[in-house]
């Protein structure tokens, strides 16, 4: 809930959100939800803003979740318009052991990739491991997300949903207060330079083991659990059946898991996401003024 705290907050007083060059609109995304202390009502928001979804047409037979996508898309889009609205941050939390993440959609897009890094620079009092979410741009149309319509989200944990900690909601804070200042900055013609940077590049996903009728039959192995963006390598153990038995990754190389055990996952069937760490180039960037 330090998302919704934090856009309550600003919904009551938006100066933390104004800057020389802009202000930032602060939106509360799923009211039903939040009012419930839940992650949603009917249908998970979050996979409601895929490039393939109708987002246009309205039907009195929607979830609430896609009528608040097509909502979202009025007031902050069209998506893909001239009137879209350039950056979108989204503010979530996690279950797993992530810390902070941040979540790129891509690291094709300069101005995406330089937000993070500015991030990565001056929050230096904690870790901010960056999460690219589509290694190739047509993933965009076929995976659902919010990070497909916005410029880059912050997830941090774990903290479950319904709850608050002042650690993590002070932590989002400072990571929504510096990237409004890096897009002022930007805004005002400030350069920065190219730079090399680490990211964790989405490489599939993995589901639990399941019995022949469907239903979970290993959860996640306890030497695993908690251990996100560790490398996990052929032969580590995965998970554990009810019956004690250990099941090792059989991948053929070493990869990074992340979103371990993440509780809304298991209606998605995925115990974790595997991650690829890379380093990547991004070129010097500045925003012409005139």
């Amino acid at each position: 809930m330090s998302g919704v705290f934090l856009v309550k907050h600003w919904l009551k007083d938006s100066s933390p959100l104004v800057r020389d060059t802009f202000s930032a609109v602060p939106l509360l995304s799923n009211p039903k939800a939040s009012e419930k202390g839940v992650r949603y009502f009917e249908k998970d928001l979050n996979r409601c803003f895929t490039l393939g979804h109708p987002i246009v047409s309205y039907s009195p037979d929607d979830p609430y979740e896609v009528m608040r996508a097509k909502e979202i898309n009025r007031m902050f889009g069209p998506r893909g318009s001239a009137n879209a609205y350039d950056m979108m941050l989204d503010l979530h939390n996690t279950t797993s052991n992530m810390g902070v993440c941040l979540i790129a959609s891509g690291v094709q897009n300069a101005v995406e990739m330089h937000a993070c890094h500015y991030i990565q620079v001056i929050t230096l009092g904690f870790p901010c491991r960056l999460f690219v979410l589509f290694p190739d741009p047509l993933q965009k149309r076929t995976i659902q997300s919010l990070v497909s319509w916005s410029r880059c989200g912050f997830e941090l944990g774990p903290q479950p949903q319904g709850v608050v900690r002042a650690d993590i909601l002070q932590k989002m804070k400072t990571l929504v207060e510096v990237t409004l200042d890096f897009v002022n900055y930007l805004n005002k013609g400030m350069e920065f330079p190219a730079f090399e940077t680490d990211i964790y590049q989405y490489a599939g996903e993995v589901d639990f083991p399941r019995s022949s009728d469907g239903e979970i039959s290993a959860v996640i192995h306890p030497s695993l659990q908690d251990k996100d963006f560790s490398l996990l390598c052929p032969g580590d153990l995965l998970f554990l059946s009810l019956d004690g038995k250990s099941i090792p990754y059989s991948g053929e190389k070493p990869l990074h898991p992340v979103f371990i055990n993440e509780a809304a996952y298991y209606e998605k069937k995925i115990a974790f996401i595997l991650a690829e760490k890379i380093q990547v180039s991004v070129p010097a960037l500045r925003r012409q003024t005139h």
